[in-house]
């Protein structure tokens, strides 16, 4: 039998992953922002926000922006003078990064198309690492980690935000039931598209819980790795170092 993927809450053979993955964010790319905004009822822009917070980019700083197409983090990360390099899988998204980059006047930028589990980049040439809303979506998990882990410098720093699951009592019934019957149904009348909703939202019940998650970012060599959640889980902030 095949490898096996989740694709929500399918199981596909994994060589299929990518393309069906890339077939839903093709779909989304020009709805981006309503994506987020469904998901997060509006709420992803400061959880961004405090995400490059803990980055701390600095001038001159070499930065990987991973599963970035869209320019959402690089954008914030630009304003601190930092060299950020932003790359996606998919085509689609980075096109729109960078339609939005120019309409902003956001120069200096480098944007490349890039497989997260598969790098082109040389050993040991980023500071830091980011992705955000991205690792859900990859086919191995712990081929990316590695290759976050081989991309950065010593002392370099990974960080990662990703949807979780919430362990506040109360608030997680609340939230599976507005992204469960609600977020398709907005996917569906702004986008027109509502099974693509519905598998970013399966696609956060089959991550792996954060704790699980931490221990995948350890396995992969980062040191002093930690767990930030956000509203009790739904969102994280998880982080390691290079050392």
């Amino acid at each position: 039998m095949s490898e096996q993927a989740s694709f929500g809450y399918e199981d596909i053979p994994a060589d299929e992953k990518v393309e069906r993955v890339g077939a839903v964010f093709s779909s989304v790319a020009r709805k981006y922002d309503v994506m987020n905004d469904a998901m997060s009822v509006g709420m992803h822009r400061l959880w961004k926000d405090k995400f490059v917070r803990r980055v701390k980019p600095r001038e001159g700083e070499v930065i990987l922006d991973m599963a970035g197409g869209t320019g959402d983090i690089a954008f914030r990360m630009a304003e601190t003078g930092a060299e950020i390099t932003v790359s996606d899988i998919n085509q689609d998204m980075l096109d729109v990064g960078i339609e939005r980059a120019m309409k902003r006047g956001i120069d200096g930028l480098v944007w490349s198309r890039q497989n997260a589990e598969e790098l082109a980049f040389e050993d040991r040439v980023f500071d830091a690492y980011t992705i955000a809303f991205g690792i859900r979506n990859v086919t191995h998990i712990d081929k990316a980690l590695a290759e976050a882990f081989r991309v950065l410098r010593h002392g370099g720093r990974f960080f990662c935000l990703e949807f979780s699951t919430t362990e506040w009592p109360g608030f997680k019934e609340v939230y599976d039931t507005y992204s469960h019957k609600l977020v398709p149904k907005i996917g569906q009348a702004i986008a027109g598209d509502a099974e693509s909703y519905r598998y970013l939202i399966e696609s956060i019940r089959r991550f792996p819980p954060m704790r699980e998650f931490e221990g995948m970012i350890r396995t992969a060599g980062f040191s002093q790795t930690k767990v930030e959640p956000i509203l009790g889980g739904l969102v994280a902030i998880h982080s390691g170092w290079k050392v």
